[in-house]
């Protein structure tokens, strides 16, 4: 469903991603580990098409579409979804009105603020306000009325307390089609820091990635145990 091919990326003048490699099929999810500035997010921001990500070299199809330099609007209608780590507050814009725009199907927005007992916010401007939960929620059902394709995912458990993490995992599992084991055709990057996201949402590889470039790849559970054991340094020896 995505593939990309030997991406590099500057940002403000500066090559952060180099040389990229990452092939994702039809109802796969990954993941995506690394330490802070080590360009998850870039890579995102990039897939997603926002400005100020200038691909030099290489290419992104996503559903055999090379979409490197279309915009943002285009990748969202062909099935592209993104989920940030610090989405911005929408003054003026209330969440009802953002889920109408969303919605794949009319209504479903405000049957899924029902669903996940998040109605009383529909009246509110977006994230005016909202805890680093309430945000991730209302991401969440912007992207579940959106209904995408392929889902990124950045940090999803960032900001968010323990009691509420169990709720933002059945969400990203409803997202990602996790509920179905027959013909799955939802697909997603998740980028984590902690690796806690794991706990609960599966994910089928797992990658690491450091100073801009993939180091390895594998089994995600046993990747994050690594780390945890061993830290981010055991992965510099791969650059080695």
């Amino acid at each position: 469903m995505l593939h990309i091919e030997d991406l590099w990326v500057d940002v403000h003048g500066k090559e952060v991603l180099k040389g990229i490699d990452l092939h994702i099929e039809k109802g796969e999810t990954h993941c995506l580990f690394g330490k802070n500035g080590s360009g998850k997010t870039t890579l995102l921001m990039t897939l997603m098409g926002f400005s100020g990500y200038k691909v030099k070299h290489g290419r992104i199809v996503f559903k055999d579409v090379d979409v490197t330099h279309l915009p943002v609007n285009e990748r969202a209608k062909l099935g592209l979804g993104i989920s940030l780590q610090r989405p911005p507050t929408l003054k003026g814009v209330k969440l009802k009105d953002m889920l109408k725009f969303c919605e794949s199907v009319p209504g479903l927005g405000k049957n899924l603020a029902i669903q996940y007992g998040f109605d009383s916010f529909l009246e509110r401007d977006v994230n005016l306000g909202f805890s680093g939960g309430e945000i991730k929620k209302s991401e969440l059902i912007q992207l579940l009325a959106q209904s995408p394709d392929f889902t990124l995912l950045d940090e999803p458990e960032s900001g968010v307390d323990i009691e509420n993490l169990h709720l933002i995992g059945e969400m990203i599992k409803k997202l990602l089609q996790k509920d179905v084991h027959r013909n799955r055709q939802k697909s997603g990057l998740i980028i984590t820091h902690t690796g806690f996201i794991l706990n609960y949402v599966a994910a089928d590889k797992g990658h690491v990635m450091m100073n801009g470039k993939m180091l390895c790849r594998g089994n995600p559970q046993e990747i994050f145990e690594g780390i945890q054991k061993y830290g981010y340094q055991e992965c510099m020896k791969c650059q080695l």
